[in-house]
């Protein structure tokens, strides 16, 4: 005798199979390591409107002032925005002795609309720079930081 086994739709099985996916990504530990390291330099800034528009389009990737909102510790997201500060801070970090390797190319990155990264805009609309604050903020870097790092080591206080 067999029975008459009814077949679930897919859309169902599909729904609890990403559920499953997505609490089991949970556990990788990778991207919930947040720390903010100590500072160890401060630029002496070209002037105050340059380090306000720095701290409001940058300072969370390339400083140790990171703002890790809650959704920095639910994965996916949690890689994303780990990998990102990890490779800010290695670039240009205003925090460490030298500023980084690229810190002669600050200017030119905000200039060219580079930085800030696209992928930081929709959650931080605030680092969203017109035309003329991405003027102002990389005449203000290109004389802090110098446009062909030249002043790496003379900014720090």
């Amino acid at each position: 005798m067999r029975l008459n086994r009814t077949r679930r739709p897919l859309l169902p099985r599909l729904l609890l199979g990403l559920v499953a996916l997505f609490v089991l990504i949970q556990l990788v530990p990778y991207g919930r390591a947040h720390s903010n390291p100590p500072v160890q330099a401060t630029p002496e800034w070209s002037d105050p409107d340059t380090k306000a528009l720095f701290t409001r389009a940058c300072a969370d990737c390339h400083s140790h002032a990171t703002v890790w909102p809650w959704y920095s510790n639910v994965a996916p997201v949690s890689w994303l925005l780990q990998r990102h500060v990890t490779e800010g801070r290695s670039k240009f970090n205003i925090d460490v002795p030298g500023f980084g390797r690229d810190a002669h190319e600050a200017a030119e990155q905000v200039e060219s609309g580079r930085m800030p990264d696209r992928s930081y805009l929709p959650l931080h609309p605030e680092a969203r720079l017109s035309a003329a604050e991405r003027t102002q903020l990389a005449g203000g870097l290109a004389l802090t930081f110098g446009r062909d790092g030249d002043s790496g080591e003379d900014g720090e206080k």
